[in-house]
């Protein structure tokens, strides 16, 4: 991260990709997203080209999703199973196929193993929620927030030991503590554990924590192709979706390598729909909107940090200013 698109966007938007009424997603107008997004940024004509660009029948590859907002909100089990066949098509065995996620009752919520070829590994780093079997006792980020016992974060093991890539597949929500969960979140709080603890009571870490531990190898490295999913996501309340009325559908995809440049843009969606719907800004810092334990739409838990983007590029992980950012739009 950033790869080899820095400060490149596509944006696909397909009207029918998915049913507001039925929350069906449309797994055809899906394919043609993915198709459509992959050959714009790579530039190539055919798909399959256009996948060769990361991947060959050597690699093993890790398919980082989010589950947190399940059984509502999760990367969409149609954008997974595309991106699996197209891996597949180059030549990569199920078997070096990960569809990977932190916590077991989250991720077997969705069902996915019901949609993907037979040999697909689907896997839980935590068997019990604080076992630390799957991560790796060598690669850690330790610091000290709150006066923690355990201040050490370890790294999934399978990114140390196993992958040779990693595809992001993060949702389009917002987040009680750092403002918007996109790319940067989900492959940071995503691949280590013990990541709660940057937040209590009303404050929160996540400005810094966030980008430092995207930034740790070989995490960083591996990690070479950003696919956003937007077909549905929540603009209040997030990362769950306890509240329907707090879930919209932006009915796109986003695909680029530079985690900062999408959550850049994503903090824009965010952002214009809380407008809309008469919601505290995600950059409202006031300490008289926090109101801890209570999730309603004028107030927030924490003292949001929606800088961290920002932040992660002044780490070199992409970047962040809008007039330094290429934006395909593309419909479908």
């Amino acid at each position: 991260m950033p790869g080899p698109f820095p400060g490149k966007a596509v944006r696909v938007h397909s009207e029918k990709s998915v049913d507001t009424a039925t929350h069906k997603i449309d797994d055809r107008a899906v394919r043609e997203m993915l198709s459509r997004g992959m050959c714009s940024l790579t530039g190539a004509k055919k798909e399959r080209d256009a996948w060769a660009h990361f991947f060959d029948a050597g690699d093993v590859v890790g398919i980082k999703v989010n589950c947190s907002g399940a059984p509502k909100i999760f990367s969409a089990r149609e954008v997974v199973g595309g991106i699996v066949d197209n891996l597949i098509a180059l030549g990569i065995p199920a078997r070096n196929i990960y569809l990977y996620e932190r916590f077991p009752d989250q991720l077997a919520s969705v069902h996915y193993g019901r949609h993907l070829p037979a040999g697909v590994n689907i896997f839980a780093a935590e068997t019990t929620r604080g076992s630390m079997a799957n991560y790796d006792p060598n690669t850690y980020v330790e610091t000290n927030f709150f006066g923690e016992e355990d201040t050490r974060s370890n790294m999934i093991r399978l990114v140390t030991d196993r992958f040779t890539k990693i595809i992001n597949v993060p949702n389009m929500k917002d987040h009680a503590a750092a403002g918007v969960t996109g790319c940067l979140k989900n492959i940071a709080y995503g691949d280590f554990s013990n990541v709660a603890r940057s937040h209590n009571r009303e404050k929160t870490n996540t400005l810094s924590f966030i980008g430092t531990l995207a930034m740790v190898e070989p995490l960083r490295s591996r990690t070479v192709l950003q696919i956003m999913d937007g077909l549905c996501g929540v603009w209040h309340g997030g990362p769950f979706s306890e509240n329907p009325d707090f879930r919209f559908y932006p009915k796109t995809i986003v695909f680029g390598t530079d985690p900062v440049a999408i959550d850049r843009l994503l903090l824009d969606v965010i952002e214009n729909k809380r407008k809309a719907e008469g919601a505290l800004s995600i950059w409202d810092r006031s300490m008289a909107s926090v109101k801890q334990g209570v999730l309603e739409k004028h107030f927030n838990s924490f003292i949001r940090e929606p800088g961290h983007i920002e932040y992660a590029s002044r780490l070199g992980l992409g970047v962040y200013d809008l007039k330094q950012i290429a934006v395909t739009e593309i419909e479908v």
